[in-house]
């Protein structure tokens, strides 16, 4: 009792559904380990048997090429060889392949129900709440439903990866199509083009530099992610700051924690860029 008035055991009712989700969804969540963990370990297995110098240059060449900036070019080939003279490499290829894995599921989830929400006010209006409640609750709480439908292990920090770093992709898909001028859809209706045409060939185009944006901010919330999926099992670079915070090694931590920031900026400041192009 609380007071006068009885406790509502919204915590019981919670883990009761969630019960009830693991028991009836077994093979589904059977299946999405298997699948999810075999792209993982063949991920993880490709870049690793790429080599470090090889990965450096042609990561410094892209940085260039793309941004038209030397000084990010020479940014990310320093960058990346420290994380190769601190050791990290093979804990830094571990991370690239959880954050490209999550958010290759975030986008190919979120850019449907954001372009979903965009087409129907029905489906925003129940969008959009949802939306607000993933990005306002705190980050380990992510951690709970996804033990006990994988267990501990990356499959687990995948799943809780996707649900934090997945409403950027979505907003931003909403934002960009409900953002195109409604004299060019007129104009388009006009001429007589459907709704799906409509979507395809005016309203897709003219939003994909805000799409872009959504998925960079994915990339972003996926990488920031990896320090604490480490407690369910993660591996690579958040592992390592896992290992330090348990032993009490302030270095290691932060060589680990500067390795993180290297990838971050390097992808960011590529992303960014590649957004800017397709909106010019």
């Amino acid at each position: 009792m609380t007071g006068s008035f009885p406790r509502i055991p919204l915590g019981q009712w919670l883990e009761a559904a969630i019960d009830f989700l693991v028991t009836h969804l077994a093979p589904a969540t059977r299946a999405f380990s298997a699948v999810t963990e075999s792209g993982l370990n063949l991920l993880e297995a490709g870049l690793d048997a790429l080599p470090p110098v090889l990965v450096i240059v042609f990561v410094g060449l892209v940085a260039w090429r793309v941004t038209r900036k030397v000084g990010l070019g020479v940014f990310a080939v320093a960058g990346l060889a420290l994380v190769w003279n601190m050791g990290l490499w093979q804990a830094t290829m571990s991370t690239l392949a959880l954050v490209l894995v999550a958010t290759l599921l975030a986008v190919l989830v979120g850019i449907p129900l954001g372009i979903a929400a965009a087409m129907s006010d029905r489906a925003r209006a129940v969008v959009m709440p949802v939306l607000d409640v993933m990005q306002t609750m705190p980050a380990f709480v992510y951690l709970i439903p996804a033990i006990p439908f994988f267990g501990l292990g990356k499959v687990a920090a995948v799943f809780a990866t996707v649900i934090f770093a997945m409403p950027p992709a979505i907003r931003f898909t909403c934002l960009g199509i409900r953002q195109v001028p409604a004299e060019l859809v007129e104009c388009a209706e006009a001429f007589g083009t459907g709704r799906f045409q409509r979507l395809v060939k005016l309203e897709l185009p003219l939003a994909a530099p805000t799409m872009l944006a959504g998925v960079n901010q994915t990339v972003m919330l996926a990488l920031s992610m990896v320090v604490i999926a480490a407690m369910i099992g993660a591996r690579g670079l958040g592992g390592e700051v896992w290992k330090a915070i348990q032993r009490l090694e302030m270095g290691n931590g932060f060589e680990a924690g500067i390795g993180i920031v290297i990838v971050a900026i390097c992808l960011d400041r590529i992303l960014q860029h590649v957004g800017k192009r397709v909106g010019g």
